[in-house]
């Protein structure tokens, strides 16, 4: 089954020099979305000096990723794109204690980024990354070094752990 991943209902823009990705706490089932005016609902930060015009693309509560016995997939917040760039990003507000939600963020993005590349869009980019974003935790302190490394080997996508995502 393709998967619709510019989906224009799923969709927020910002061409704004500093913009934020936001998810609302549950139980709310909204999707995550751009918020260019309240800063203290931005989950990530994002840094557009060039103005690019930028899409968010939600996927959780969004777009549909059924695995083959047709239950829901693990997925990521959402898919930022400008330019040839694509960045997939999941959100986080999260104090906990130990690194388990950086595991089960980066389980979400693999799964996006897996039924992501097995489309023909996956083509048009050739800057491709994925950020995971903990509003509790904006500059993780553990390295995660081998983390990010073994996740560009597995996924050819370059893997940040911080909320801060600069557009380059």
């Amino acid at each position: 089954m393709s998967i619709e991943f510019n989906a224009v209902n799923c969709q927020t823009h910002s061409n704004k020099k500093l913009f934020g990705l936001c998810d609302d706490p549950p139980p709310k089932k909204n999707p995550a979305y751009i918020d260019e005016s309240d800063g203290a609902k931005w989950v990530a930060v994002v840094v557009n000096d060039d103005q690019y015009t930028t899409t968010f693309t939600a996927i959780d509560n969004c777009i549909e990723m059924k695995r083959k016995n047709e239950t829901m997939d693990k997925r990521c917040d959402g898919v930022l794109t400008y330019d040839s760039n694509v960045i997939f990003v999941e959100l986080k507000e999260r104090g906990a204690i130990g690194n388990m939600w950086v595991k089960d963020a980066e389980k979400q993005l693999r799964t996006s980024i897996s039924y992501f590349e097995d489309t023909d869009e996956s083509e048009g980019y050739r800057r491709k990354k994925a950020y995971i974003a903990n509003s509790e935790h904006p500059k993780f302190k553990e390295s995660q070094t081998r983390r990010m490394e073994q996740f560009l080997t597995d996924t050819g996508y370059v893997l940040r752990i911080e909320n801060r995502i600069v557009l380059e």
